[in-house]
């Protein structure tokens, strides 16, 4: 790393960064580093929210709604200033050993006494000079500002300390509320100004057994109370003394303060607090994982059951659009069947009447006898042969109605000679001479050649 132009606590930042991430590839560790100006609170912050999904708090909306926080004391472990363990207890004034004379003991009581009235006394008079002086400033005007100007004021006088939750105080109720984790809420006064604060922040939590328990078990936020936000957050938790931590967490469905640790520790002592707390309370939040877990799966369940439902409908639907297909193209066969088998009877209904109307037409066989007549032989295609006389003067035409009204005669056919082979008539031809069809129908069986008892051709056309 250092011949890539990296200090010592540059590197040091990014294997922090790497243990805290698990990030494996260092040069990735070093550019989210860089990106966030080597401030490794901000960068491991937002790494964890772009872990879980949400955009970064620094860039998140602040007007979030925290949700109601239950301050019952009697679900809370509350561990005070005076309890074992706790350094407050050593540098709290002492009246001195209890005397055993009678005006010894009158003097111990009235120097007690006094002591108890002028404590209440300056806290009374603390308390009105808030009420009457500050409310102009405690008017919360940009928390996420009062946060971070906590965080960077805090690392620049103790550099070693657990990771705070970069975002407003309403933000990280909501995110420990959905990520089910406790929430440590830490509050302080002006350390210089408050040896207890100055001792638990520059030992207890410098420490780094406490530095890891923290940051793996709770999330971590904190604000000093002279600023709006602070002060806002210390009225709502009724603070008697600092520094003051507080574990907030989701129980049966409700964020509840299930620890409050008043006063300066050990760092074993604040250690083995939380351990006592968390460990007390992390069956709620165990069975509020599992009951999340059993919702997540139920509702995954249902909406694969819905989905598998809906797939189940759309496919009978296809299924039914394929039917109502093919049902449409058997009807529409049918209905060409039908259409065809209509026309086909026209077509013979039409025929059957131009044949009772050409019958008219055909000219009356003339005698045997007659000086112009030919006899004709027609050959059809069924095989039957049929002769008809003629008169030389009868057209083609003539010999067509002849045919045509003929019940052995196809609808449609051409009348041809044998060799060499010579097409009299054909209705298609006719057709498609349009102008000239008469030359062709109104031509004598003697302009077209024909002798006596000529064999002529009927080909069905249909056939």
């Amino acid at each position: 790393m250092e011949a890539e132009g990296l200090t010592n606590e540059q590197t040091d930042k990014v294997l922090q960064f790497q243990d805290l991430t698990g990030i494996e590839d260092m040069n990735i560790c070093r550019d989210v580093l860089i990106r966030h100006q080597w401030d490794l609170e901000v960068a491991f912050q937002e790494q964890m929210n772009i872990r879980e999904g949400r955009p970064t708090m620094l860039t998140a909306s602040s007007d979030v709604r925290a949700p109601t926080v239950i301050n019952d004391h009697f679900l809370q472990q509350i561990f005070s200033a005076n309890m074992p363990g706790s350094r407050t207890v050593s540098r709290v004034p002492s009246i001195g050993p209890m005397p055993r004379s009678f005006t010894g003991i009158v003097g111990y009581v009235i120097n007690f006494v006094f002591q108890y009235f002028y404590s209440t006394l300056s806290g009374i008079v603390r308390a009105l000079i808030n009420i009457g002086g500050g409310n102009e400033p405690r008017i919360v005007t940009d928390p996420l500002a009062d946060v971070m100007k906590f965080i960077r004021e805090y690392h620049e006088r103790y550099p070693e300390h657990p990771v705070f939750y970069q975002g407003t105080y309403a933000q990280a109720l909501n995110d420990a509320k959905q990520e089910l984790r406790f929430l440590l809420v830490y509050l302080h006064q002006d350390p210089s100004k408050n040896p207890d604060v100055e001792s638990f922040c520059r030992e207890t939590l410098s420490s780094r057994s406490v530095i890891d328990y923290i940051n793996t078990h709770t999330l971590l936020w904190g604000c000093d109370v002279s600023t709006p936000e602070g002060y806002r957050v210390m009225q709502s938790l009724t603070v008697r003394g600092y520094p003051l931590m507080v574990v907030i967490m989701l129980r049966a469905n409700r964020m509840v303060i299930v620890g409050r640790l008043e006063g300066d520790c050990t760092s074993e002592e604040l250690l083995r607090r939380l351990q006592s707390v968390i460990a007390f309370n992390e069956v709620w939040l165990s069975q509020a994982r599992t009951d999340r877990l059993q919702r997540n799966f139920t509702q995954t369940l249902r909406r694969q059951q819905d989905e598998a439902y809906e797939q189940s409908l759309l496919a009978d639907e296809e299924k039914e659009r394929q039917r109502e297909r093919e049902r449409a193209a058997a009807r529409q066969v049918l209905e060409a069947e039908e259409r065809a088998r209509r026309d086909v009877e026209l077509r013979k209904e039409e025929i059957a009447r131009q044949k009772i109307e050409l019958a008219s037409l055909v000219p009356s066989e003339p005698p045997a006898d007659a000086a112009d007549a030919i006899a004709v032989v027609f050959k059809l295609p069924n095989g039957v042969r049929l002769e008809r006389r003629f008169q030389q003067a009868n057209s083609i035409l003539d010999v067509y109605h002849f045919l045509f009204c003929h019940p052995e005669s196809p609808d449609e056919f051409e009348i041809t000679t044998n060799f060499p082979k010579r097409v009299l008539y054909s209705k298609t031809a006719v057709d498609a001479a349009e102008g000239s069809a008469n030359e062709i129908v109104n031509k004598t069986l003697k302009d077209v050649g024909l002798k006596n008892r000529e064999v002529l051709f009927v080909h069905d056309l249909e056939a």
